[in-house]
């Protein structure tokens, strides 16, 4: 993955969308409403990360639980998801060479898992079942954790709180997963006769092994309800064009497959050793499996909660549609929204499993070897997912705001660079000083700043609007320092901001007052930043 880009695997054939289709990084970008950039409070806020990005997309319920109100609000408008002429010119090229391949796009496209299961039956639960009973016993065990860590489910206190000590016949089944058939290490048939033989700390951790496998046959079950009942479905299909079809559902085959292949590596270990200790090899093993789809997948999952709250306002098929397949009984009255947000919850969730695996190993004479390897090398990939969501967020903002902004008769600069990010915003009183010898008049004037981490904005606000009155490149030609505001007669919370190459290449002055000390020290502490 690049940056900026989401690849996808369709069919065998690898396609590169934009992750924001129709932006590009130069000044000829597609700009968007101005609805789209406001938000309670001001105009926009600055990114948040990963967790911040995925609040619109969790279950109501889920967030109703958690005691949340967080309103889902579409991100983009509909001008939003147009590609520019050239771009949708080659994807549609190449989705007409597919059309020209399909005979019979139902049975082409349906999900066949090329691996079954041996030792985990057809009763384990969904996914969302087992995520959701797990975050339930991590919430009663993490009151006092921040929504940030909570969501990211990376590092909870609840998993290092000792657990009460079991004895070999009463060790739990894991959270979300009842004691049916092959629900618990220890009723696998082949374990039978060593149960005797093994301290119940040996069997606490092989219970901790053996749910990364049970979770995850369950994870395998649910993506193969969201492939074979949503994104296969003709019905469906018809309502979406390509794109919003691409969007919605990203690279979900190739994620599947993925987990297929760990499942499948996962239960062969099981079957040469039943007392395992290689997890941490095989998860190694798929790293790099897992960096190439989760990270486009995660970064793309704010995108379809765009398309789906667009679809169900104006697209009544749609709705109409996809309410008939969430009633399918595969989907246990699952919606498709949960079905897509489980790539993101079990990347996370994957942290904790082999965050317990460890715990329990301690004080074991079984070897898990590589285990600590395993645990960074995923958290790498889910701080990665974090990076890409937060870089594709700035350039949203900056997609907005470089349709706010009106250089009038100062020298426009294209406002969408790679790289930049706002770092500050907010509105100072500019004071001018006029008068004579005898009198001094102080006016004062509102001037809106954007400060980037390479360049700044003053701007007058006209409207929705911003009209540029200067601009200057940060911090190279910014200099902010205190003035003597009490010889000056100005407020306290004045500063004096100097200009040394503006937009015509020539220096000036400015004096700014903020509204407050602690705001005047905001300002001066970042226009000083190198």
């Amino acid at each position: 993955m690049e940056d900026g880009r989401i690849w996808a695997d369709r069919d065998g054939v690898t396609e590169a969308l934009d992750a924001r289709p129709g932006l590009t990084l130069d000044e000829h970008s597609p700009k968007t409403n101005v609805e789209d950039c406001e938000a309670s409070g001001g105009l926009y806020n600055a990114s948040e990360g990963l967790a911040e990005a995925l609040r619109s997309v969790a279950s109501s319920q889920l967030w109703n639980f958690m005691g949340f109100s967080l309103p889902i609000s579409s991100l983009f408008s509909s001008e939003s998801f147009s590609l520019k002429s050239s771009d949708m010119l080659c994807f549609e090229n190449e989705m007409k060479r597919e059309d020209a391949m399909e005979v019979d796009a139902q049975q082409e496209e349906t999900y066949v898992a090329k691996f079954e299961s041996e030792y985990i039956n057809s009763s384990v639960p969904l996914y969302q079942e087992y995520w959701m009973n797990s975050v339930k016993k991590d919430l009663h065990r993490a009151q006092h954790t921040g929504l940030s860590e909570l969501v990211t489910s990376m590092r909870l206190p609840g998993l290092k709180t000792p657990p009460p000590p079991l004895s070999p016949t009463s060790v739990l089944s894991p959270p979300g997963l009842q004691a049916k058939p092959y629900a618990l290490w220890q009723e696998l048939p082949q374990v039978k006769g060593l149960l005797n033989s093994l301290s119940a700390q040996e069997i606490q951790l092989q219970e901790a092994i053996f749910e990364l496998i049970v979770s995850e046959a369950s994870y395998q079950k649910s993506l193969v309800v969201a492939l074979n009942v949503f994104q296969c479905s003709a019905e469906l299909k018809q309502t979406l064009s390509r794109v919003q079809h691409h969007v919605l559902f990203s690279n979900l085959k190739d994620v599947c497959r993925v987990s297929e292949w760990i499942l499948q590596d996962l239960e062969s270990h099981l079957r040469q050793d039943v007392v395992m200790s290689r997890v941490g090899d095989i998860v190694l093993k798929h790293q790099q499996d897992f960096q190439q789809v989760y990270v486009p997948y995660i970064t793309n999952i704010m995108y379809q909660e765009a398309v789906i709250t667009q679809l169900l306002q104006g697209n009544r098929k749609f709705a109409l549609i996809l309410k008939k397949l969430e009633k399918d009984p595969q989907c246990q009255r699952q919606t498709l929204k949960s079905f897509l947000i489980l790539p993101f919850q079990r990347i996370t969730r994957m942290t904790l499993l082999l965050e317990n695996i460890l715990k329990r190993a301690k004080g074991v004479c079984l070897n898990v070897s590589n285990l600590t390897e395993a645990i960074e090398a995923v958290r790498k990939i889910v701080e990665e997912c974090d990076r890409s969501v937060q870089q594709m967020k700035r350039t949203e903002l900056l997609v907005c705001l470089d349709k706010l902004v009106d250089f009038g008769n100062v020298k426009s600069i294209p406002l969408i660079t790679r790289g930049r990010h706002l770092i500050q915003e907010g509105t100072l009183k500019q004071l001018i000083v006029g008068g004579n010898h005898k009198v001094s008049v102080v006016s004062r004037k509102d001037v809106y700043i954007h400060l980037f981490n390479d360049l700044l904005l003053l701007s007058v606000r006209s409207g929705n609007r911003f009209v540029v009155q200067d601009h200057a490149l940060f911090p190279d030609n910014v200099r902010v320092e205190e003035i003597k505001t009490t010889i000056l007669g100005l407020p306290p919370e004045s500063l004096l901001l100097h200009l040394t190459k503006n937009h015509n290449r020539s220096s000036t002055a400015l004096i700014f007052a903020a509204r407050t000390r602690l705001e005047k020290e905001t300002w001066i502490k970042v226009l000083s930043s190198k």
